[in-house]
């Protein structure tokens, strides 16, 4: 998703910058559009691109339209949308033929669950400068603080003077970054959930082409001193990411896990329908789930309208420390909904505690 929201974007600023030449406009018309489909493919919130997308090519659409040159980009922005259109189908066609499903799951999100998403736009703008730090400490600072808000600082305050001084924040390069980033963290700000770091792939790049941008301009107008402290300051950025590199962490083995743990409980359930719950910090039924379902397995989920779905034993996954782990307890709806509980056997495949729970009688 970075790369090809970083594509859509490349190519929007390309198109901005051309002169009107048909061919020029129509090869990045049509990268956008492809670049596009796979970004919004990869995750919904590609859908936080589009504003930033659509600001600058009406801005390019009135620039043509007063140059009387519009009848090649509106050709051209019709080959790109129809590229985009014929990329999407795919999805479009497989959520037509299961009602739906996603399509409501997009639009109950954004505007339903108010306990995820606030639509209320305002919501967002006491929440802009601490996501914005947040941003800089996760991606640009290797998660150290001092940094990350220094960063910031330096960020804001750069923008500010060269909107005050230069009056050009809006007509130069600054343009296109500024409106992604600020886009990209005022829908952030609207989300209710805890902000992981793998939400920021749609506008991932932002950050390191604007301290690039920042790093560029201050160089050329800062004498000996000042290139000093700017090197001396990206040797600092480097060491701290080196610092936190994840490949000095032994990797989780996520995938592993879920199919050993899949393969313990479809050994254990002896070919009857059976319950699943997952108790863990970050994690879902829906790795195991996979699993299970793909080898035929009887996983029912429960629905508490539905009794009939209730199942006569229920396999609960913790992720959590042993001591963590009160399965007969815990609020989590698919062990809530299961009624009184006994554990009736416990294992511990690849590093998790598995629990077999049977209902009390």
């Amino acid at each position: 998703m970075p790369f090809f929201s970083l594509l859509s974007i490349y190519s929007v600023w390309k198109v901005y910058e051309s002169r009107g030449a048909s061919r020029e406009v129509g090869w990045w018309m049509a990268i956008l559009g492809i670049s596009y489909a796979f970004c919004l493919q990869s995750h919904y919130l590609g859908l936080l691109l589009l504003p930033t997308i659509g600001v600058f090519l009406f801005i390019k659409y009135l620039k043509l339209k007063k140059e009387k040159s519009l009848k090649p980009f509106m050709k051209n922005s019709i080959i790109g949308l129809i590229l985009f259109l014929f990329l999407m189908s795919p999805l479009v066609i497989f959520d037509a033929r299961h009602g739906w499903n996603n399509f409501a799951a997009i639009r109950k999100f954004f505007t339903v669950r108010q306990e995820t998403v606030s639509i209320r736009p305002w919501n967002a703008i006491p929440k802009i400068y601490p996501i914005f730090e947040k941003v800089n400490i996760r991606l640009l600072a290797g998660r150290n603080d001092f940094a990350g808000k220094t960063i910031t600082f330096a960020f804001v305050a750069f923008l500010l003077w060269l909107f005050i001084k230069k009056r050009s924040l809006f007509t130069n390069h600054y343009s296109l970054i500024t409106l992604w980033l600020i886009i990209a963290i005022i829908g952030l700000g609207l989300y209710k959930q805890e902000i992981y770091d793998h939400y920021y792939g749609f506008f991932f790049p932002a950050p390191f082409l604007l301290i690039g941008a920042l790093v560029q301009d201050t160089w050329t107008i800062t004498k000996k001193v000042g290139r000093i402290l700017i090197a001396v300051g990206f040797i600092y950025l480097i060491l701290l990411n080196f610092r936190e590199n994840p490949l000095k962490y032994p990797p989780n083995q996520q995938l592993r896990r879920a199919k050993e743990v899949a393969q313990k409980i479809s050994e254990e359930s002896a070919g009857r329908q059976f319950n699943l719950a997952v108790i863990a910090e970050r994690n879902y039924e829906a790795g195991y789930q996979y699993f299970l379902e793909m080898w035929g397995k009887k996983v029912v989920k429960i629905d508490a309208q539905k009794p009939d779905t209730i199942t006569n034993q229920l396999f609960v996954v913790c992720e959590m420390e042993k001591t963590k782990c009160d399965p007969t307890h815990s609020p989590k709806a698919e062990v809530a909904n299961f009624g009184w509980t006994k554990i009736e056997n416990e294992w511990t495949p690849f590093g998790t505690t598995l629990y077999k729970l049977v209902h009390t009688k």
